[in-house]
């Protein structure tokens, strides 16, 4: 069927592709011209390229921040309109500028309703809808209450420079919510430099952080700043702080405390803009008792704590999280069977959200040119 002369191009934006798929299949017909875009440079690309007058817009965009993308699309092509839409179930939340023609003939198609809802039901799911998004986290999936409480420190917090410790079992997602604090705030144009503070043998980690001069050592044939000062007016994450050395804590406490550097070899001091993120699995308080970690450093990296709830705790987002990796792993749509799906929710993952991505890819891999996950394909 030829599509009506008047049809209104749209692109559907979201990094979940069955998501993509269900709300493209619910506007098929002559009313709207449908394209999909997995993120934002890619819907950019493709107003570019065609005649588009409105986006549906997930918030969850892999690339850029929401702001940004408004930012960018209204500066070039300020015609084309905006409707967000809900991260997981593809209604759009009207409020918004559109004209409400078009807002209408939207949430009749979305939600296969003949009528448009009762304007308080309406108000009411849209403000609902608002608030899941506005406790969203860029590239964190869940809207469990223990994700939502994550989601409300983190964005409380992160326009401050305040520094934050991030604790949680291995495998909760901890480094991703550095990068999402640094990304909401207003260090986000500036560097986010991390250092695995486990990853890097003891002699060589005191010159990676605070840097060297020339012949300060054995092979320092060239002077060389330290992470600290690469990161310079943005954000600096050390993760697995836990691991730090007792003697680089001493020098880590200095710089936190006077925003001052000194490099290996010499005795001059320069001061560094930085925001510090930590994170660690560890029970610092435990090591702290122990006297493998000075008390007086973690009182001063736990200014404001964050703990993220390992997955067992917030099972609510399994699906969600199942969704995304799919999408992630998988060039095609394909779905999860409820008995796989069972498996999933059965397990009692150890290994946290981390253990669930690895599961979904082997699955992927497994299921080989199906588009159905099974549970043979599920190995635990």
């Amino acid at each position: 069927m030829r599509p009506q002369l008047d049809a209104i191009g749209l692109v559907v934006v979201s990094p979940n592709r069955q998501l993509r798929c269900e709300v493209a299949g619910r506007l098929q017909s002559g009313r709207w011209l449908v394209a999909q875009a997995g993120s934002g440079a890619e819907a950019l690309d493709k107003v570019e390229n065609g005649e588009v007058s409105l986006i549906l817009l997930d918030a969850a965009l892999p690339d850029l921040r929401v702001d940004e993308f408004k930012e960018l699309l209204q500066a070039e092509y300020p015609q084309v309109e905006i409707v967000p839409i809900h991260p997981h179930t593809g209604q759009p939340i009207i409020g918004t500028p559109s004209p409400q023609s078009i807002s209408f003939e939207l949430l009749r198609h979305l939600n296969r309703s003949p009528a448009a809802p009762p304007r308080a039901a309406a108000e009411g799911r849209a403000a609902e809808a608002e608030s899941t998004l506005s406790l969203y986290l860029p590239g964190l999936v869940g809207t469990s209450e223990p994700m939502q409480r994550v989601c409300s420190l983190a964005r409380l917090v992160a326009q401050r420079d305040t520094t934050v410790l991030i604790t949680g079992e291995s495998g909760t997602g901890k480094d991703l919510v550095a990068r999402a604090l640094h990304q909401l705030s207003p260090r986000r144009f500036k560097p986010f430099v991390v250092i695995n503070c486990a990853a890097i043998p003891e002699p060589l980690l005191e010159a990676e952080l605070f840097g060297y001069v020339k012949g300060a050592f054995t092979g320092a044939v060239q002077s060389r700043i330290g992470r600290i000062h690469a990161a310079q007016g943005g954000s600096l994450f050390l993760d697995e702080i836990g691991d730090l050395p007792l003697g680089l804590q001493s020098k880590l406490l200095r710089f936190l405390e006077h925003g001052e550097l000194q490099r290996l070899g010499t005795t001059d001091t320069f001061s560094v803009d930085v925001r510090v993120i930590a994170a660690t699995n560890a029970d610092l308080r435990k090591i702290v008792q122990e006297r493998g970690f000075r008390e007086d450093l973690f009182y001063r990296l736990a200014v404001f704590p964050i703990e993220l709830p390992p997955l067992r705790e917030k099972m609510s987002d399994l699906p969600a999280l199942v969704q995304t990796f799919l999408a992630k792993f998988c060039p095609q749509p394909m779905t999860i069977t409820a008995e796989a799906e069972s498996l999933l929710q059965q397990h009692s993952w150890p290994g946290n959200v981390r253990e669930l991505r690895n599961v979904i890819e082997r699955a992927t891999i497994l299921a080989g040119s199906a588009d159905t996950i099974r549970p043979e394909h599920i190995l635990l």
